[in-house]
């Protein structure tokens, strides 16, 4: 299973369209959280660290369709927190498969046995599972026993009633190569359609920071992985100059535009991953007045590390136009995992300048996901 004939052709036909007409910032995904509520507390995640009225809030349907209107992209991926809580969240994935657009609903699964009824089997609908690594990985991350199983009960059955079901997997500190190719081995015995893979940015309001990997370190591990990988067949959802990319071998700056977010706060700036650089009230005015030129590794302290798929999957799509021979062939025989690595882009800013900044423990007020939070999203 890959993905599907329509969903390669009119994605192709999108991007072929904007470079014919001389468009340098377009978007390819629409980040779309239509709330911040999670039946979970992860480590690596700090959305849920909100007072409760703005866990409270929603983006209504009419939100969601006129924020696809506006931006146009070709795909839409649905996050949040969790998105299986929104109530109008089945009528919400009907209005996004009308429009013709292809989506990726995020989920870490805990609600989607019993809401899976709610869906109807769509080339235009994918199940995006988080899942990040094996049992005991994953259920640390998440910070709760069970989950893992939970998971791998929930792909089967949404395979068995023939959705399209991917993984979306963050690797974060103490990874191995091997744990990661053991995954990735299960992940496609599973029969999924791909994992989406990329290390963990280190996101602010995450409640722990040390979890995080560094630049370097994460090229290291993903040479070190695609190197356990070679006569296999692991499929990834991603492109393959992206996965190029992750292995030191291309030197990209981001597209933050490329994958624009819409949440209960507006248009975010950049991108979702930076928090307290505004909001804007349209897309127009997130593409108009968003200094771009301000972030990006190499300008901005904040992006020093990131290596995020919502960031450069971006560029290497743009990459893989301008250089198809070349994506062919790294999709052909895989990245390469030996040799000098692409040098890294200039800094451009005052090195010494600290980020992030670990906030003190007792400033982090997560409600626990086994307390009265977790009964109230259940």
């Amino acid at each position: 299973m890959g993905v599907p004939l329509i969903q390669q052709y009119r994605i192709t036909k999108y991007i072929l369209g904007k470079k014919l007409r001389g468009e340098k910032r377009y978007p390819l995904v629409l980040m779309l959280e239509p709330l911040f509520r999670c039946n979970l507390a992860c480590s690596g995640c700090g959305k849920i660290d909100y007072p409760e009225e703005i866990l409270d809030k929603r983006l209504s349907v009419e939100d969601c369709m006129t924020a696809i209107d506006e931006c146009g992209a070709p795909m839409v991926s649905i996050a949040g927190g969790e998105p299986l809580i929104h109530g109008d969240m089945p009528e919400i994935v009907r209005g996004f498969a009308a429009k013709k657009k292809f989506v990726y609903l995020c989920t870490n699964a805990l609600l989607l046995d019993r809401r899976m009824d709610d869906y109807t089997p769509s080339p235009y609908l994918t199940f995006s599972i988080h899942l990040d690594g094996n049992r005991d990985r994953h259920d640390t991350s998440v910070c709760r026993d069970g989950v893992f199983d939970k998971c791998i009960e929930v792909i089967k059955r949404a395979r068995s009633k023939g959705f399209r079901v991917t993984i979306n997997c963050t690797l974060f500190q103490g990874e191995t190569a091997d744990e990661v190719a053991e995954f990735m081995d299960m992940a496609t015995e599973l029969g999924i359609e791909g994992v989406t893979i990329s290390p963990g940015y280190s996101y602010e309001r995450a409640p722990r920071q040390d979890v995080f990997l560094k630049r370097k370190e994460s090229k290291q591990l993903f040479r070190d992985i695609f190197k356990a990988g070679v006569g296999k067949k692991w499929r990834f959802n991603q492109s393959s100059m992206y996965l190029d990319f992750l292995a030191g071998n291309q030197q990209y700056q981001c597209t933050p535009w490329g994958n624009p977010t819409r949440n209960i706060f507006g248009w975010q700036k950049p991108c979702y991953l930076l928090v307290g650089e505004g909001y804007a009230p349209t897309f127009e005015a997130l593409m108009e007045e968003t200094e771009w030129h301000n972030y990006g590794n190499g300008h901005n302290p904040k992006c020093a590390n990131c290596m995020v798929h919502s960031g450069y999957e971006a560029s290497a799509v743009d990459d893989t136009f301008r250089r198809p021979l070349e994506a062919l062939k790294v999709a052909v025989f895989g990245p390469r995992t030996s040799g000098p690595m692409a040098p890294e882009l200039p800094v451009l800013y005052e090195e010494s300048v600290p980020f992030p900044q670990p906030r003190p423990v007792a400033e982090i007020k997560l409600v626990p996901a086994s307390s009265e939070h977790a009964k109230k999203v259940a």
